[in-house]
């Protein structure tokens, strides 16, 4: 792959709670200047960043229910919306991970197609936290999205116990098919890890490292 498809394929994050507005500044120019896919910034940080992004063709994605996915469906969709409203063009959002280790699959088919009902077309990419799950529970997780109507599974949020590997991806891509796209997050630091994941399967690519990546260097973030 050329340097500018590997660019597109990933979505340049800062999600940290105590991100500053010259952090987030600093993402938003480091996404114009490599053409990444988009930047992926929480709920606040949304307006701001249409605002620069503007006409520049980087995406801007955010998430929903993060990072535990143990808010209400109703709040999932509201905040869902908003975000739409303020100028998100994807939203990443978390599965009720409870209901799911609960066996009942058909609540979390419901709080996901929620989300995707409420973005209207929006693209929607859902979370489901491999690090807590069986591969069994990571299956159902990824049939409870293609059957909601998702655009996309993701492996991680970056702020539980693991991230993405290439097993994961695998398996991912392996349930849901051709036609759904497969998101690695959460530890993916260098080109090597990046190729890895697409090897596997992977269509996008969450990260902090984007400049690392495209440098061909390794990062020491945590996410």
């Amino acid at each position: 792959m050329t340097t500018s498809q590997l660019a597109k394929m990933i979505d340049h994050t800062l999600l940290r709670a105590d991100a500053t507005r010259n952090e987030i500044t600093k993402l938003i120019e480091e996404a114009k200047q490599y053409q990444f896919a988009s930047v992926c910034v929480n709920p606040g940080w949304v307006s701001y960043a249409s605002e620069q992004l503007q006409g520049t063709g980087v995406d801007i994605c955010t998430v929903i229910g993060f990072p535990l996915g143990a808010s209400t469906s109703e709040v999932k969709a509201f905040e869902t919306k908003d975000a739409i409203a303020k100028g998100a063009t994807e939203v990443d959002m978390v599965i009720n991970i409870s209901a799911l280790k609960d066996g009942n699959d058909d609540v979390v088919e419901q709080d996901i197609r929620a989300v995707v009902e409420a973005a209207a077309g929006t693209l929607v990419k859902v979370i489901i936290e491999t690090c807590l799950l069986t591969d069994e529970e990571k299956v159902r997780a990824c049939q409870a999205a293609v059957r909601a109507g998702a655009d996309f599974v993701k492996t991680s949020t970056g702020f539980s116990t693991g991230g993405a590997t290439p097993e994961d991806i695998a398996l991912m891509r392996r349930t849901v098919g051709p036609d759904v796209g497969v998101k690695a997050s959460g530890g993916v630091r260098s080109l090597e890890d990046m190729q890895k994941m697409i090897e596997a399967g992977a269509t996008r690519i969450g990260a902090s490292s984007g400049v690392k990546i495209m440098q061909g260097g390794q990062s020491t973030s945590s996410y």
